[in-house]
Formats: C-alpha cells, sequence, structure tokens
C-alpha cells in the first residue's frame, strides 16, 4: 500500500525564501496570510491529504464510478463523505473572491494545496478542480445575474462544474463542433447534442452540476468563429434559485479507461437541454479558454503531484530492498545484500526525479504567484506583465511537466521491479493515472503547437523578450560562488535564443519547420524554466545553510545541472534539423 507524505517544509521554504512572498503584502489577499498562517493552512490541509484522501486511492481505483440504469452516477466508497469534508473545511473556494463567499487566499497557497489534493488522490481531486475551471469562466465573462446566481454555491463546493468541449468527430479541432442551441422566447437556448470524455460529468457528490458547455447558435458561421458558451444545470433553478426541475442532460455511459477511475469520464447526452448564453455570441471559445487556460495549469500541477507521490515510494522501497552489493565494496555487510539505494543507476533515477520535482513545485508556485499579480494588482504595468506571462508559461507548465512527470513515475516503478507491476505497490496505478495528464486539455503536442505558433510571435514576442530579460539579468548579476550553477543556465539559455531565432528565419517560408520543432522547443523552453528556478533555490539554500537540507539542495542542483540541463543542445539540434526528413514520406508509405 502506497504512502504519501505532503511536502509542507519544502512549500514553506519556497514560499518564504525563495519567492519571498511577503513582498506581496500590498496585494489584496497576502496581508492576511501571514507565515503563521500559511503553515497552519497547509498543515491542516496535509492532514486531510494524508489521513482521509490517500487511503482512498487505491479504493477509487479498484472500485471506480457506478452508472444506474436512470442514468445516475455513484462515486467509490468514501467518496461522498471526503467530498463532505473537503467542502466543510473550505478548501474548494479558498482562493475565490470574498464577494461571492471565496476566503480571498493567495492562488500562490492554495495552488501548493492543489498539489497535495492531485498526489494523494487525483481521481478524486478532479471534482473539485473543475468547479474552480467554471468559477474562472463565470467571473470573468457571466453577467451579474449569472456570478450571483451560480458563483456562491460553485465556490462553496455544494454545487460542482464541467467543461464540455469534445465531441465523437472533434477534439482539438472545435471547428468541427456540431452540438447545437436554439434561442427561446425567454432569452435562454435548448442545447442539442452530444459530448465525451466529460470529466465529473455526473455523480453524486454535489447537489447540482453546472456544465459549461461549446455550442453553435442556429445560423452562426461556420469554424470556431460561430461557437458560443452555455450555462447548463443540471438540475434547473427557481426564479428564487432554489432546485427546480431535472435538466435534459443524462450521462448516456462512463467510458471504460486506463486510469482515473475513480474520477466519472461520461458521455454526455444533451437532449433539448435548457441553457444560458454566458459572454458574448460566437465568441464562446475565448470565454472558454479562461476555464482552459486554468485546467492547463492544473494539469501541469498533476504532472508534478504523481512525480512527487513516486518519487516519495520508490525512495522508501529503495532503502528497504536488499539486493546485491554496491559496487565500491558492501555498505552493510551484517546484511545479506545491501539496499538498492547503494547503486549509481538507481541513484541516477531517484535524482533525476527529485531534481525535477523541487524545481517544477518552485516552477508552478512562481507561476501562481504570477497570477495573483495579474488578478490583484492595481498597476496596470504590473498585471500586464504577469499576464503575460501566463500566457507564456502555461503550454510550457502543461506540456513539460506532464511529459517528465509521467516518465517519472515510470521511473519510481522502475525502481521497485517486478513489485512495481504487481498493483498491490501502488506504482502501477501512479503510471496509469500520470498517462492522461499528457492527452486532456490539450494534448502536448498541442501545448508546443501553441507555445511555438501563438504565444512566441504575440505582441511582437514581449512576453519572450520579458523573461530572455529576467533571466539573462539574473545570470549577469550572479556573484562568483554561484557559476556552478549560472554558467549551464546561460548555455542553456543562448540555446533557446538560438532555437527561437532559428524558427524566425526558417519557419515562415516552410511552417512545417515549426510544426516539426515545436516539441523540442517546448521541452528546451522548460528545462531552462526549470534551470532559472533551480538558481534561484540555490541562492535561497546558500542564505540559509545552517537549516537541515540544504546542503542537499546544492548537491541536487548541481545534478540538475551536470546531467540533466545538457539535453538542451539536443532537442536544439532536432530544432534545426527541420522538417524535411520528417515530411518526406508520402503518407501511403507508413
Amino acid at each position: 500500500m502506497p504512502t504519501y507524505r505532503a511536502p509542507v517544509d519544502e512549500v514553506m521554504f519556497l514560499l518564504r525564501d525563495v519567492l519571498h512572498v511577503e513582498r506581496y503584502n500590498n496585494l489584496p489577499g497576502f496581508a492576511e496570510a501571514s507565515p503563521d498562517i500559511v503553515e497552519a493552512v497547509l498543515a491542516e490541509a496535509a492532514k486531510f491529504c494524508e489521513g482521509v484522501l490517500a487511503p482512498l486511492n487505491r479504493v477509487g481505483d479498484k472500485e471506480g464510478c457506478r452508472r444506474h440504469p436512470d442514468g445516475s452516477v455513484t462515486t467509490p466508497p468514501g467518496f461522498k463523505d471526503a467530498y463532505k469534508k473537503l467542502v466543510a473545511g473550505g478548501w474548494v473556494g479558498a482562493s475565490a473572491p470574498a464577494e461571492f463567499g471565496g476566503q480571498g487566499l493567495p492562488t500562490v497557497l492554495t495552488q501548493a494545496i492543489r498539489e497535495f489534493l492531485y498526489s494523494s488522490n487525483m481521481a478524486f481531486a478532479m471534482y473539485s478542480s473543475l468547479a474552480l475551471g467554471a468559477v474562472a469562466a463565470i467571473y470573468t465573462h457571466g453577467s451579474a445575474e449569472q456570478k450571483a446566481r451560480y458563483l456562491p454555491k460553485l465556490i462553496s463546493g455544494e454545487w460542482a462544474g464541467t467543461m464540455n468541449l469534445t465531441e465523437p468527430q472533434c477534439g482539438t479541432d472545435l471547428g468541427q463542433l456540431r452540438c447545437r442551441a436554439a434561442p427561446q422566447p425567454d432569452g435562454s437556448y435548448k442545447i442539442t447534442g452530444t459530448k465525451i470524455f466529460i470529466s465529473a460529468g455526473e455523480h453524486d457528490l454535489a447537489d447540482n452540476i453546472i456544465h459549461l458547455v461549446l455550442a453553435r447558435i442556429e445560423g452562426a458561421p461556420a469554424g470556431t468563429k460561430g461557437i458560443s458558451l452555455f450555462i447548463v444545470p443540471k438540475i434547473l433553478l427557481t426564479a428564487d434559485g432554489g432546485p427546480g426541475e431535472r435538466n435534459a442532460v443524462s450521462c448516456g455511459s462512463i467510458e471504460d479507461k486506463m486510469g482515473i477511475h475513480g474520477n466519472a469520464t461520461c458521455v454526455m447526452n444533451y437532449d433539448g437541454a435548457t441553457g444560458w448564453l454566458t459572454g458574448e455570441k460566437h465568441r464562446g471559445l475565448y470565454a472558454m479558454f479562461t476555464m482552459m487556460n486554468t485546467a492547463r495549469l492544473s494539469v501541469g500541477v498533476q504532472g508534478l503531484a504523481l512525480s512527487e507521490v513516486a518519487y516519495q515510494n520508490a525512495v522508501a522501497y529503495a532503502k528497504e530492498r536488499l539486493s546485491g552489493r554496491a559496487p565500491r565494496g558492501a555498505k552493510f555487510p551484517d546484511k545479506a545484500a545491501d539496499p538498492i539505494i547503494v547503486h549509481p543507476d538507481v541513484r541516477r533515477m531517484l535524482m533525476t526525479v527529485r531534481a525535477f520535482n523541487e524545481a517544477a513545485r518552485a516552477l508552478v508556485l512562481w507561476t501562481a504567484l504570477k497570477g495573483d499579480i495579474a488578478r490583484r494588482s492595481t498597476d496596470a504595468t504590473e498585471r500586464e506583465a504577469a499576464d503575460d506571462y501566463m500566457g507564456l508559461m502555461t503550454p510550457v507548465i502543461k506540456g513539460v511537466l506532464t511529459d517528465q512527470g509521467f516518465a517519472n513515475t515510470v521511473a519510481a516503478q522502475q525502481i521497485f521491479g517486478g513489485h512495481g507491476y504487481i498493483a498491490e505497490h501502488g506504482m502501477e496505478q501512479f503510471v496509469r493515472d500520470a498517462r492522461i495528464t499528457m492527452i486532456f486539455e490539450g494534448a502536448n503536442g498541442i501545448q508546443a503547437l501553441d507555445l511555438v505558433g501563438r504565444k512566441l510571435p504575440k505582441d511582437g514576442g514581449r512576453a519572450l523578450q520579458a523573461f530572455f530579460a529576467e533571466v539573462s539579468g539574473y545570470i549577469k548579476e550572479a556573484d562568483a560562488a554561484m557559476a556552478p550553477y549560472v554558467k549551464p543556465l546561460g548555455q542553456a539559455l543562448g540555446e533557446l535564443r538560438e532555437a527561437t531565432q532559428w524558427f524566425a528565419q526558417n519557419a515562415p517560408g516552410n511552417p512545417d519547420n515549426a510544426g516539426a520543432g515545436a516539441s523540442d522547443y517546448m521541452q528546451l523552453f522548460g528545462l531552462v524554466a526549470l534551470g532559472y528556478m533551480w538558481c534561484r533555490i540555490v541562492d535561497a539554500a546558500k542564505v540559509n545553510l545552517a537549516t537541515a537540507g540544504m546542503d542537499d539542495k546544492l548537491v541536487t542542483a548541481r545534478f540538475f545541472m551536470e546531467r540533466m540541463l545538457p539535453a538542451t543542445t539536443t532537442h536544439l539540434a532536432r530544432v534545426k534539423a527541420g522538417a524535411e526528413s520528417t515530411m518526406a514520406l508520402p503518407a501511403e508509405a507508413f
């Protein structure tokens, strides 16, 4: 049975010593989040995740969700009681606006809590994270009436939310969307169509489920320009906001899938269901992207979270499992064999996962802090810069953290040897659960294309140039003692600049060059961002060397710089190879 311990001390170190969140006390919600309060909140979240959610993770995987003949769905044993505790603890809307019942806490704090939730039980945590996406979309694009009607109960967790994009004939290419919306005399719409792969589409955890649905109003333009976004409640509301009749939306089936069995992934049928337009007509994709960007960052955290829990269990096993002797002689001669953690190749795998986890966590929290600035600062220039950063980094966090997160769960499973293939140890579940993160909310190849095709040239490359300036400025100001860290970072940054310039020169004449190199560019970018985070971590660790564990960070950072960051050279070579060999064969040759 796998175990989990939330990394509270690590988060506190990052918030206090690396990000210096106290410098942002001018932002709403930050002054109230004193270090003592933050630590108490994190400790309470850890207690809930470790004691309530983690024991249910394997239960959810084994039992799954069940659809009944009437279309209702029951979640795995224990999920309903755990959800009540989640709501009672105020965890769902902790960072949501206070005007609608949220606590207004900094997102940088609650994003750390989301990691704890996903590590302990990803399938369960997805139910509440989807509600947060619905909150973001309605808060940004909904009318005053819609905000008052839906946000308080979504934020409290009394109601759940979903996002309905994918249809049988279209996923990424939403221009093919067929779900239609017929206008009604009272201003509502009748929504008709089928959506697939809808996470938490139907369940028994909340009193109502607020579906956000993309559909095409009758007579709307073809393609993505004719898509609108609609609020479609499972239970219709009466004039005073109370529960009314059941809407004409139902779960047709639950997908039989590889992992996250505890989350109900549904086929949803809309048979003339009543819905209300939110945002502008024909600009539904723009409105939905508010929800999707929230979801994409959240999925990136899932990659980190599963990497972390897999690492913790792999370390525990490596310290206990006896096999062979250390290459330089027995480390434990009184035992039949040495624990496998003495072997360099096992150390290689553990150090790779550890070096990723610590830097990825810093990157997630740094990005969450930028999100707080973008939403809460009164300085327009500061908000713009933070929003630029968020747009640039979203595909990187989603793509790189989930690609590497999955690879890390596989490495952790490998450390268990044959036992990693056996369900009772839990490692194969982490692998299966992590695999979806690379696919949903936009497959990672799409994230790479978004980064290269949209985010790099946006506003004349303003966001990218700001990132280059920040990292290069840091390198320039670093003292000599930082040379083992900033020198490799400087080389990697140079390679990222070179790849960017190569695209600028070679993609306009042949767009296939951008498509063929996009994934390698995204990985290169991610390594530079993680390397920058490691330098920031080392800075903080050097100041706190008297604190236990800080020396370990310097060693882990050196491992990253020596063993992981050099991969940027390979990614650059692949980018510069262009698309010729990739695209040369005719389709018939495959």
